[in-house]
């Protein structure tokens, strides 16, 4: 492919908007458009890497027996409305009416119609197991679109679907999606980790996230170097990072005008995080109020606190506050409390010289122990693990990485096929309903992440397994010479892109480190008085000096052991 008959359009300075390595050098180098905020066009370099994606995603699917359809983004209100999902993706689902007045949604996953056509069409034990995948759209009414590709409103996802007749079936298809995503993320050149995970609105089972290590990811992973434990912060089990909770003292009200966060109240008291409470209202569906305590440092996961609690909870307004405690949030805490059950994550355990709100506006407690002085109902485990924090297996400090989430793989177990009634019978002819996995992979977001681990911050590097061109030409003053190069290299099978422009040399090899092709061959006239070309190979900047004779077969030997690592 000629430079010039192809369209790269390259910027030669960073977008304002962008702050992300990955979002800055894929609008750079002319992979990708902005059309509105999470809404991306794709241009032909980026088309070309995501097609790359999806073949090593297909080839490692059907190598699992996985079949491949095509379902549509349009779903109707009614099969959401039999799962219980309709109301439980609340804001982050698109939703729309017809003509007709009929609601539908715009899917941002599929498991309500894959258990629909299950349910229409599975009838025996025999037609299991089936495992059903597809590449396609997903919609997501993102509150906060940001960092490029990574957070978006529109994404491409490999999402696949298991289907077995019991329990010991779909242990068999999580494990073939656990080799295949795998291999998957090994072929395009990743060093993943695997982290217990949180199966959120999609699954109340087993539930693992496929990560790699990046600066620009929104996800934390708790690592355990000793025993190997690892999981997501958000339902890592830990062990509090040890802190003295001081001795019993008498309480004590004090005066703490318009100190609300427990940044301010530990200023303005000249206490440590690690001895203020804090005190969160929540409501059950039935109204029904209770309160959970948390240590100052730590901040509540949302993931455990259903998993306690149940879906049914929300955090209390502002009014409910003042109603049932007679103080503005900020000012509410334990003490005295008798209308409500009191529940306390284990963090909190050995404060005995703690601080917490008064329940009157503008007064903090101090002094407060809370084994003596509060009556708990239960003990439980509700905090966002940290850095710090002890593993519960072995009791050694857990460290800390920031992370992008590459899959996610979901035991579903009977979630969607109860309600759904998708059921077949089994030998004897007794009903039994079918047992899922849901499996996914974010196709750009693949892109995304290689771009953000490989590549520096003004030059794109991408593995030869997805980079759009496994070579790049650049001819500087002999274009016969570099057009025989061009095509040897194409008579061994390898992509390549031919730089053979009227500009500048140094516009060329601006533009083609914006673009990251992982081979560059330099034709220029010091090298061909001498018989040579540089070939640069991005992955370590190393350049290496080329009889024109070895062009094609180093290029080629290079390219196959990229390829199987």
């Amino acid at each position: 492919m000629e430079w010039k008959s192809f369209f790269i359009p390259t910027l030669r300075e960073p977008p304002k908007d962008a702050e992300e390595k990955s979002h800055i050098l894929l609008l750079r180098g002319g992979y990708i458009r902005q059309i509105s905020a999470g809404v991306y066009a794709f241009l032909p370099l980026a088309k070309r890497v995501i097609l790359k994606i999806e073949r090593i995603i297909r080839e490692e699917m059907e190598r699992i027996g996985a079949q491949e359809i095509y379902l549509p983004v349009l779903s109707p209100k009614m099969l959401w409305e039999l799962s219980g999902r309709w109301k439980d993706y609340g804001d982050d689902m698109f939703r729309l009416r017809d003509r007709k007045n009929q609601d539908f949604a715009l899917s941002p996953t599929h498991e309500e119609i894959i258990t629909y056509i299950a349910s229409k069409e599975i009838r025996s034990y025999r037609d299991l197991p089936q495992i059903w995948y597809q590449i396609q759209p997903k919609l997501r009414d993102e509150p906060r679109p940001r960092a490029g590709l990574l957070r978006t409103r529109e994404f491409h996802m490999k999402d696949s679907y298991s289907l077995d007749a019991d329990f010991g079936g779909l242990d068999i298809s999580y494990k073939l999606h656990k080799k295949a995503y795998e291999r998957i993320f090994s072929r395009i050149g990743f060093k993943y980790f695997i982290v217990e995970a949180s199966g959120g609105v999609m699954g109340e089972g087993e539930s693992a996230e496929f990560m790699v290590e990046a600066e620009a990811g929104e996800d934390r992973a708790l690592i355990c170097s000793k025993c190997g434990y690892s999981a997501n912060a958000e339902i890592a089990e830990a062990v509090p990072e040890p802190e003295d909770g001081g001795d019993e003292k008498r309480i004590e009200k004090v005066h703490t005008p318009d100190v609300k966060t427990v940044e301010d109240v530990s200023s303005f008291l000249g206490v440590s995080k690690k001895r203020i409470i804090k005190s969160m209202l929540l409501i059950k569906k039935e109204s029904v109020p209770f309160m959970v305590l948390l240590r100052g440092d730590y901040d509540i996961s949302e993931a455990k606190l259903v998993k306690v609690f149940e879906k049914d909870i929300r955090f209390a307004t502002p009014e409910e506050a003042v109603n049932y405690l007679n103080a503005s949030l900020g000012f509410i805490g334990p003490y005295g409390v008798k209308n409500m059950k009191i529940f306390a994550d284990e963090s909190v355990r050995d404060i005995k010289d703690g601080v917490t709100g008064a329940n009157e506006d503008n007064y903090h407690i101090k002094g407060l122990s809370v084994l003596r002085d509060i009556k708990i109902e239960k003990f439980v485990d509700v905090r966002r693990a940290k850095a710090g924090d002890l593993c519960k297996k072995c009791m050694t400090p857990l460290e800390e990485k920031k992370a992008i989430e590459l899959g996610h793989i979901f035991k579903l177990g009977t979630k969607y096929s109860l309600p759904m009634n998708a059921k077949f019978l089994d030998k004897d002819g007794k009903e039994k309903p079918i047992v899922m996995g849901s499996y996914g992979i974010g196709v750009e977001r693949a892109l995304a992440a290689a771009v953000e681990v490989f590549s520096t911050n003004n030059c794109m590097k991408l593995p030869v397994s997805i980079a759009p061109f496994e070579v790049e030409v650049i001819s500087i003053g002999n274009e016969n010479k570099s057009s025989e190069i061009v095509k040897q290299l194409k008579e061994k099978g390898i992509e390549v892109l031919y730089d053979n422009r009227n500009v500048q040399p140094g516009v060329k090899f601006f533009d083609a480190d914006l673009i990251g092709v992982p081979l560059r061959v330099v034709v220029g006239p010091k090298g061909l008085s001498k018989g040579t070309v540089d070939l640069k190979i991005l992955k370590t900047e190393e350049v290496v000096e080329l009889p024109l004779e070895e062009v094609s077969s180093k290029v080629k030997k290079l390219v196959e052991e990229e390829k199987n690592g």
